[in-house]
């Protein structure tokens, strides 16, 4: 049966339009306003590559409109409603979420590729974050400076508070497209910030319906617009200076790109990963492996979390390596609508060309497939696991370049600076794993490894972000996670108070 993208819900009957075939053709949101312009996207299922459904593009004249909206309006709308109002809407909004949660979820199969336990799985952890938002609270509060510490600014006093940006601009990637957006959404306006998304036109879908939920949640009009725009048209938008920080998950190549057009000013940005995998030779090989494994092939290495490579102790290597090939053998590869499959297709077809690509590479420098490598049909693939000598491996594409697929290296290391130095020779450093007891060898890596978080004995995984994640060098600027989000859409504001020769102060 042919992908078809079913809307059961009354609630978002005035966002699309049935087209002439069938097809239900969404809307843009233009600070307040449900717009259709002139120009179509088909967006299409990986399932199948079958259209699923149209979402109209925006014209600059629009997005134009909107930040003009956005700026004079929308920005004090938001800013001037109380705190509490404000969570009490991302509550709302949770609250929606949960009850019209079976068209988010068919929408995040249909259109993402995601098997039913991961779509279902996104949709609560976005339940989940929108409900924690309270928790953003504890980097909201400024703090109190007396001026007696220098005779220059004795007899004064200071407060130091937060205040938002104004807009923040979201541009979020096709992976987890209802997350992202609630995880940048929660951060950003909580504290007061209008709010501008752009989501990939790869997998609109689920975030175009969220935005309907927001809408019907309350949420300021004029302080929120939807723009379904390509990242070429988006280079125009960058630049404006109406738009007080840009908050990014996405490529290393991307991350660049905006870097270079959107001038000063605040950035949070989540960018290419690809973690390794430390495996100590005291460690527990069953369970490291089965860990490794979902590490790889969760979502179809579509993460930026993803292991993709792996570096285990000479002793244990051969061991290792087994176990993850017996957990490879395991994962049933198919359409993501049956119950039964663990993993799903690729995103587009070109995806599964670079991974292809990539696994050449590495066979022609002397890599071995120990499980996978072949195309199973036009956007799925075999989880892949290539055994490569470490004296080769920086020459590999698969460890110069993150791809985003299935697919990892394994190779063996004697001593922990060893696996450090091979580590740290990629130009990514977001996550790294480590599976092992020895403190001493754990507590080494710790301190060694260039990476923004560390998963002792578990694959890295951000969940909600309940803990502070983000990335070092080509993986990012600043760090998403509930309560340090919030440095980067906000800013800092010093009032100074002057009581010299007033009386206040008698100093000694």
């Amino acid at each position: 049966m042919g992908a078809r993208l079913d809307i059961t819900s009354p609630l978002f009957k005035e966002i699309y339009r049935l087209d002439s075939d069938g097809i239900p053709v969404f809307k843009s949101y233009i600070a307040g306003e449900w717009v259709e312009g002139e120009a179509y996207q088909d967006i299409r299922s990986p399932i199948d590559l079958s259209v699923i459904a149209r979402v109209s593009i925006p014209s600059q004249r629009d997005v134009e409109r909107a930040l003009d909206i956005m700026y004079r309006y929308g920005r004090w709308d938001i800013r001037n409603m109380p705190g509490y109002k404000r969570l009490s809407i991302l509550n709302k909004a949770a609250d929606l979420l949960e009850s019209s949660g079976d068209d988010v979820v068919n929408a995040l199969i249909i259109n993402a590729g995601k098997p039913i336990q991961a779509a279902k799985g996104e949709v609560k952890a976005s339940i989940d974050r929108l409900r924690e938002a309270k928790l953003d609270l504890k980097k909201v509060h400024g703090d109190y400076i007396p001026g007696d510490w220098s005779d220059e600014t004795t007899e004064t006093e200071a407060i130091v508070r937060r205040e938002p940006v104004g807009i923040v601009l979201a541009i979020t990637p096709f992976n987890y497209p209802l997350f992202d957006t609630v995880n940048k959404l929660s951060y950003s306006t909580l504290v007061g910030n209008a709010f501008m998304i752009k989501p990939s036109l790869l997998d609109p879908i689920p975030v175009i319906l969220f935005i309907r939920l927001l809408e019907l949640a309350g949420f300021p009009k004029r302080a929120l617009t939807l723009i379904t725009l390509s990242g070429r048209d988006m280079e125009k938008i960058l630049p404006d200076p109406r738009i007080g920080a840009i908050s990014l998950t996405g490529s290393t190549e991307t991350g660049i790109k905006v870097l270079r057009s959107a001038g000063i000013k605040q950035f949070i940005m989540e960018l290419g990963g690809g973690d390794p995998a430390i495996v100590l030779g005291d460690a527990d090989l069953e369970w490291s492996a089965q860990r490794i494994a979902r590490g790889i092939y969760s979502y179809s290495g579509q993460r930026c979390d993803a292991i993709k490579l792996i570096l285990a102790e000479e002793p244990i290597y051969d061991k290792l390596k087994s176990l993850l090939v017996e957990e490879l053998k395991k994962v049933k590869v198919g359409d993501p609508r049956d119950p039964s499959v663990s993993m799903g297709p690729l995103i587009e077809e070109k995806a599964v060309d670079e991974m292809m690509k990539a696994i050449e590479d590495a066979a022609s420098k002397g890599g071995k497939i120990l499980f996978g490598g072949r195309r199973l049909g036009q956007t799925y693939v075999e989880p892949t696991l290539i055994e490569v000598e470490k004296e080769r491996i920086y020459d590999l594409v698969l460890f110069k370049k993150e791809v985003f697929a299935p697919v990892a290296l394994i190779t063996s290391f004697r001593t922990v600076e060893e696996a450090v130095e091979i580590s740290n020779k990629r130009s990514y450093g977001l996550d790294a794993a480590i599976f092992g007891k020895d403190i001493n060898k754990i507590r080494y890596l710790i301190r060694h490894l260039e990476v923004g978080a560390i998963y002792i004995n578990d694959y890295p995984r951000h969940g909600i972000g309940y803990y502070p994640f983000g990335g070092r060098k080509d993986s990012g600027i600043g760090r998403e996670g509930i309560g340090y989000a919030i440095e980067y859409t906000t800013a800092y504001k010093t009032i100074v108070y002057n009581y010299k020769g007033k009386g206040v102060w008698e100093y000694l």
